[in-house]
């Protein structure tokens, strides 16, 4: 017998116009990832030592420290992605850079902070190789947001326009409304200096509760990333103010500390799906001192990275040379141990071969995902892993029919 509804038209109707609304602000809200790559960390250096030079300085200092301790590296990883890390060093040793004009700059008189300003976008705008670079600015409150535009509009002024990749840092963020303020602020520094609209964009720091939670109960930082007109392009977590509002002693203030824990996981639900980059912070642990700290050091980086990855926080905040070793190491062992584990769940997705485990699309839009960071940071080429060609792991992350070659 043939189905026919009881419903009526117009039930019906409203049911599907509900629904439409519901599809519509999700598409909105959640265009899914970004296209382009995630650097695998974020270098913050004192505008005050800005330099044209300062990847390479960064670079030999990171090589010279491989070299002296391959032997704990190798033990960490392998002497293999050791000899790799130290190729990536001396190739393209920071991939995102941040000069900073906030608490690792300190309070300088206008004179000082505005030639720091020249000089720093001209360094920003002659650079070239990184995935992506800008400044951080003093903060938007009442008592430093105008040093704050002052300086950015240096910085934007003698780059040329925005270099390639620029974002600016938004620290200290406590309140939606600074979000809204920095959107206008942004449409009126490209109306005045001739910019494309829409070029410039920002990343919130977050190193309060209040960025997390609001006294109305809401999450701040969710509620920011809607109104943010797409130019929040991160979230950033802030381990020692973050830890400190949240008044946990200093000796107990760490990246794995469960207060970091709890922001961290939050930040990532609220970036889920928008295309928002969230990435970990620092460690004030860097390797120098005598033989017995450098090692103590390294071992500590490279788990704090490695733990990073495994919950899903790809970038991270470096701050010492040093860091460049463990950050480029972690990252090379835990992508080679993800692609060995997600490669044979990929084939046996695409062939559709009986197996153990049978795969959600999601699933295998993860596994693929994890497979294209690995081949981008270069832990591994085709030569190394058989990993499904290209084309076939940019189609499972689109969750389009697969291209079978």
């Amino acid at each position: 017998m043939p189905y026919e509804s009881r419903l009526s038209d117009a039930d019906l109707g409203a049911v599907e116009q509900i629904l439409r609304d519901v599809d519509g602000y999700l598409a909105a809200r959640y265009p899914g990832e970004r296209a382009a790559i995630q650097p695998l960390h974020t270098v913050y250096v004192s505008a005050a030592d800005a330099s044209p030079d300062l990847p390479d300085r960064w670079g030999s200092a990171a090589t010279t420290l491989l070299d002296g301790q391959v032997a704990v590296l190798a033990e960490l990883a392998d002497s293999v992605l050791v000899t790799r890390v130290r190729d990536a060093l001396e190739r393209n040793p920071i991939q995102d850079l941040r000069l900073d004009f906030e608490d690792g700059y300190g309070l300088r008189d206008d004179a000082t902070e505005d030639a720091d300003a020249r000089r720093a976008g001209a360094v920003l705008g002659a650079l070239n190789g990184l995935r992506a670079c800008g400044i951080r600015i003093k903060g938007l409150t009442v008592g430093e947001w105008e040093r704050a535009t002052r300086t950015l509009e240096l910085v934007l002024d003698a780059a040329g326009g925005v270099p390639a990749g620029f974002v600016f840092t938004i620290p200290k963020f406590r309140a939606v409304e600074q979000v809204s303020a920095a959107i206008r602020l942004c449409a009126a520094l490209e109306r005045a200096h001739g910019l494309t609209s829409g070029a410039l964009q920002f990343e919130l720091q977050i190193e309060s509760p209040q960025a997390v939670i609001a006294a109305d109960g809401t999450v701040t930082l969710a509620r920011a990333i809607s109104i943010a007109e797409g130019r929040c392009t991160g979230l950033h977590y802030g381990t020692y103010d973050y830890s400190a509002a949240c008044g946990i002693a200093a000796q107990y203030q760490a990246l794995d500390h469960p207060v970091a824990d709890h922001a961290k996981g939050v930040m990532l639900a609220a970036a889920a799906q928008t295309g928002v980059w969230v990435a970990d912070g620092s460690t004030q642990i860097a390797p120098t001192g005598d033989g017995p700290q450098v090692e103590a050091a390294l071992r500590r980086h490279y788990a704090l990275v490695t733990r990073a990855l495994e919950r899903g926080y790809y970038q991270g905040w470096d701050m010492h040379p040093g860091h460049l070793v463990t950050r480029w190491l972690a990252n090379f062992a835990f992508y080679r141990s993800a692609a060995d584990a997600a490669i044979p769940r990929l084939d046996a997705y695409v062939e559709r071969r009986a197996g153990g485990v049978v795969d959600e699309p999601a699933t295998a839009e993860a596994l693929a995902r994890v497979v294209l960071r690995g081949l981008d940071c270069g832990a591994f080429d085709g030569a190394d892993v058989a990993a499904p060609e290209r084309p076939v792991l940019e189609d499972l992350v689109q969750r389009r029919p697969v291209r079978l070659r």
